[in-house]
């Protein structure tokens, strides 16, 4: 088993037995609050995740004013006028919200990505197959900031690191909080911010998370952040599998379908159910006849 090594000096798996177990039982479609043993890490604090953020490539880092509304389009979202370093240095009064993507691009990063995979990774491949394109995000947060109503391609479990927050996640697969052609959109190129209702916010399952606290996400399971009062430091961990792919080429699909005037139906949420329509759009897209 892969361990990490505290600040005490001492190694320690991250993810406990009482919490794979707990894994196991959920993933891959529940929403699970999960415990973690991530011990502080020379490579997480503000200082080092800010020289990570200037060297990461441009398109690896998104980062905007924190004060925004649950729902809103990615093209209303305003630059908040800082570089990503003194983002990150001055969270606590930048009013900001700031994700470093894909920090296995830098070698440090990728063997801890990698390290905390490792302890869970019998489990889900036993269930959803081979582990695909294993990638971390570090989200950093202003206090009280928002991240707005959306979805993920990946699964993903996210730690909670520094501060708290409180995530608000709906069913993965129900057409009453992401209809089909907010996927099909997705899946061919467009945003993953989904439209908001009010309506929605009493039926969502909100779970606070805490250092030493983490929650898996499923698949396209949408969800939204709430910042707690202080400086938030987390740590998402992602992966793919054949049944994440099914079900994007799936949704992919469809809407060519659509766009010939057809109305099919969704995709299932299980590989089984959607080989025929991902291995058609799999052959259109290696003729080259889809993008």
């Amino acid at each position: 088993m892969n361990q990490i090594s505290g600040k005490d000096g001492f190694s320690r798996q991250v993810f406990g037995d009482d919490m794979r177990r707990q894994f196991a039982v959920c993933y891959p479609e529940k929403s699970q609050i999960l415990d973690h043993n991530m011990a502080a890490n020379e490579l997480l604090t503000l200082e080092s995740l800010a020289k990570l953020g200037s060297a990461l490539p441009e398109a690896s880092v998104e980062y905007n004013p924190g004060d925004l509304p649950v729902g809103i389009d990615p093209a209303d979202v305003p630059d908040n006028g800082m570089s990503i370093a003194d983002t990150i240095l001055m969270i606590e009064n930048s009013a900001s919200w700031a994700v470093l993507k894909n920090i296995e691009q830098v070698p440090e990063y990728e063997a801890l990505l990698l390290s905390l995979l490792a302890e869970i990774k019998p489990i889900l491949e036993s269930k959803t197959g081979k582990m695909l394109r294993p990638q971390g995000f570090i989200f950093v947060s202003s206090p009280n900031a928002m991240t707005p109503y959306h979805f993920d391609p990946e699964h993903n479990i996210l730690l909670q690191l520094r501060g708290e927050k409180t995530m608000t996640v709906f069913p993965a697969g129900d057409e009453r909080f992401a209809p089909p052609s907010a996927h099909e959109s997705y899946h061919t190129g467009g945003p993953r911010n989904l439209v908001w209702q009010e309506s929605f916010a009493k039926q969502g399952q909100a779970c606070h998370l805490t250092p030493g606290k983490a929650i898996f996400v499923p698949v396209m399971a949408p969800h939204f952040v709430q910042n707690g009062p202080v400086p938030s430091v987390s740590l998402s961990i992602t992966w793919r599998s054949d049944w994440s792919f099914a079900e994007a080429d799936a949704h992919a699909f469809n809407y060519m379908l659509r766009g010939w005037g057809l109305n099919p139906g969704a995709p299932g949420r299980f590989p089984e159910q959607n080989k025929a329509k991902a291995l058609s759009w799999r052959i259109l897209r290696k003729l080259h006849l889809v993008k």
